[in-house]
């Protein structure tokens, strides 16, 4: 009789806690602050129209020890009261550094068709990126670029975004403030 196969390890587990899990790349210093488990609410404005929303959002921002961030949110959006109306976007992609000390690039899909490549910087605790790729499905809405904000303070992630449909110029979009879990 054959023995069974031993079982197939598995990969390294992401953490988002810096405190657990593989040590975090060196070449990540630049992002580190994001690392963690997010959740909180935003207000977005529908760039074609300017009609206001409000939304929920989780964000996590993991590693596995390799020089990138896995990135994944999830928004819902919300009623006057706060009650949940319905789900609403979701994208996940990677952070990764880039050239230079300071640079970041971040890729993401969403599933509203959207893939978008975005390239900037790091400062104190904050990381100012522009769009420098920007595709979509056949069927989804064409996004010409986006613009995004993002700041670490006091146990807080703090966003903004502008979002440029196709042949329209960049406005506001999104601003949210979600605290770490």
């Amino acid at each position: 009789m054959n023995a069974p196969p031993p079982p197939v390890p598995g990969p390294a587990p992401d953490t988002a806690n810096l405190r657990t899990g593989v040590p975090v790349s060196d070449a990540l210093l630049a992002l580190l602050p994001l690392i963690g488990h997010w959740r909180g609410t935003g207000v977005g404005v529908v760039a074609r129209t300017g009609a206001q929303f409000r939304y929920g959002q989780q964000i996590t921002i993991a590693h596995d020890g390799r020089p990138f961030l896995a990135y994944e949110a999830r928004a819902w959006l919300l009623d006057d009261e706060g009650g949940l109306l319905r789900q609403a976007w979701r994208e996940s992609g990677f952070w990764r550094p880039g050239a230079g000390p300071d640079d970041v690039e971040l890729v993401l899909a969403s599933n509203t068709g959207q893939a978008l490549v975005l390239a900037g910087t790091a400062g104190d605790q904050r990381w100012e990126l522009a769009t420098v790729s920007a595709e979509h499905a056949p069927t989804a809405k064409d996004v010409d670029g986006e613009r995004r904000l993002y700041a670490v303070a006091a146990e807080q992630l703090v966003y903004a975004t502008e979002l440029a449909p196709a042949g329209e110029p960049f406005a506001p979009h999104l601003n949210a403030a979600l605290d770490r879990q």
